[in-house]
């Protein structure tokens, strides 16, 4: 990742890409969209709140950054990309890119941060485990070069550009993920990060309100090989029907022998793999069937990015979910011990929080609940936030996650798609209704907690942490 003392991109550089730009210079150590997040030296983009009909995005705003130039500039920043409509209005007194459409000069300087990068890419894409793939695959890679990649969510038309945007000349590795919640988003993606590796991750009923059937969903994901450079390769799951894609070259990845990349066998948290002919052992954390899933995929694109897959497996011990992707928080039930670890022990003195309130599929829930239930000698409880955009199937797909739930010792869901199928022990229409306090209260110590939605229902209300904070106010 860039640094802010360090020279992201020069005054030259910048003006070779933008030929309009104002008398005044500075050189930029960041990429902002945000004026809230700005910091000293940055170049501050300002996007208008709506892409237009390019792009379907539920994020969109009446606001225009545009408004919040000043403040940007306040915050620190070194310089301004402006539309030509508001440069003339502006007249500003500091340096400044005079761009037609500051979105489009986005995609300009990201494709231009592509371009002047010569080390190896891999674009991430799937229905669920993206974050936590291109995470694991960061973290492994930066132990063996210098690697950037993409932070949080941005992995839509805003995030992909901004994340290129910022990625060093000098990087060894880049890594991006780059999502869709409607057809035709991830092909342009694909164009715009030219991957040398693509990973398909999965094909999940996830968003599928907004696409005529499961199949769709297919080769929309497929499309993420639509910018493959030259010999490029697909990694996709061993039973994933390719049809469509343009990659020549495809390695898979499965719990079979008969992928290219496979599970050889398992003990506990110890795993070993077979990655196109080199046996590997490594641990994985909390290693349910789809982390184990992605864990394969992520060998595979170690071992296609040139880099070294058994100093990899040997640094896998050290990763961790992402937040709100399935890490594991462990409270101590005792006065005077530490009260939260983000060590997931599952003694008896201790409760265990699973964060994987980030976002929600069928599939995914399924995988969280029988990793839950598999949980030894403890009280099982999962709280359930309704899926969203499932279409015409919210219903048959609520009641099926529920009545899969029904082993677990408790459930409590929330939100109006299990309005139908409440929990053993009660349903909210939202968490605002739920006493967090008093649900602490009933916990005791081994108690293991499950916390799945999708974004809107825990993740945007910050509710896991609320959550943990309770738990631990009532055992300090």
């Amino acid at each position: 990742m860039s640094k802010q003392n360090e020279t992201l991109w020069t005054w030259q550089a910048l003006a070779e890409i933008f030929p309009d730009q104002s008398s005044l210079a500075a050189d930029i150590h960041g990429i902002s969209i945000d004026s809230r997040s700005v910091n000293a030296g940055d170049l501050f983009i300002a996007l208008a709140g709506d892409p237009g009909p390019r792009f379907s995005t539920s994020s969109q705003s009446a606001r225009d950054g545009h408004e919040f130039v000043d403040k940007a500039i306040a915050n620190g920043a070194a310089a301004v990309m402006l539309s030509a409509a508001y440069f003339e209005k502006a007249q500003p007194e500091y340096p400044v890119l005079v761009v037609e459409d500051t979105l489009d000069g986005l995609w300009q300087l990201g494709a231009s941060a592509r371009d002047r990068m010569t080390g190896t890419v891999v674009a991430i894409t799937g229905s669920a485990g993206k974050t936590t793939a291109r995470h694991w695959l960061e973290q492994l890679l930066i132990k063996q070069g210098s690697t950037h990649a993409s932070t949080g969510s941005l992995n839509n038309h805003w995030g992909v550009p901004v994340s290129l945007a910022r990625m060093p000349s000098s990087s060894r590795y880049g890594v991006f993920e780059v999502g869709t919640n409607h057809p035709g988003e991830i092909a342009p993606l694909s164009l715009l990060t030219k991957p040398h590796v693509s990973i398909l991750l999965n094909v999940l009923p996830a968003h599928i309100g907004n696409f005529e059937n499961l199949d769709a969903i297919r080769r929309e994901k497929l499309t993420i090989t639509d910018g493959l450079e030259p010999d490029g390769v697909l990694i996709v799951p061993e039973a994933l029907n390719t049809l469509g894609t343009r990659a020549s070259h495809i390695v898979t990845f499965g719990l079979q022998a008969t992928a290219d990349v496979h599970l050889i066998g398992s003990d506990k948290s110890t795993l070993v793999a077979s990655v196109r002919g080199k046996e590997v052992s490594y641990t994985l954390n909390n290693a349910g069937e789809h982390r184990v899933l992605t864990s394969l995929a992520v060998l595979a694109a170690v071992d296609l990015m040139g880099a070294d897959v058994a100093q990899a497996a040997a640094d896998f011990s050290l990763l961790e979910a992402p937040s709100g992707r399935g890490n594991q928080v462990s409270i101590a039930c005792e006065p005077n011990a530490k009260t939260a670890s983000k060590t997931a022990s599952k003694t008896a003195s201790n409760i265990v929080v699973i964060d994987d309130s980030y976002n929600a599929n069928s599939v995914s829930m399924s995988y969280a609940i029988d990793a839950l239930a598999s949980t030894d000698g403890a009280r099982t409880i999962a709280l359930l936030g309704e899926m969203l955009e499932l279409g015409d199937t919210s219903l048959t797909t609520h009641e099926q996650v529920a009545g899969h739930a029904a082993v677990l010792n408790d459930v409590i869901t929330f939100g109006d798609g299990f309005s139908t199928c409440p929990g053993k022990s009660g349903h909210y229409g939202t968490v605002a209704e739920f006493d967090v306090d008093a649900f602490a209260n009933t916990l005791r110590a081994g108690d293991v907690l499950l916390v799945k939605g999708s974004n809107k229902v825990f993740w945007a209300h910050g509710f896991t942490k609320k959550l943990i904070e309770a738990i631990q106010k009532r055992f300090q």
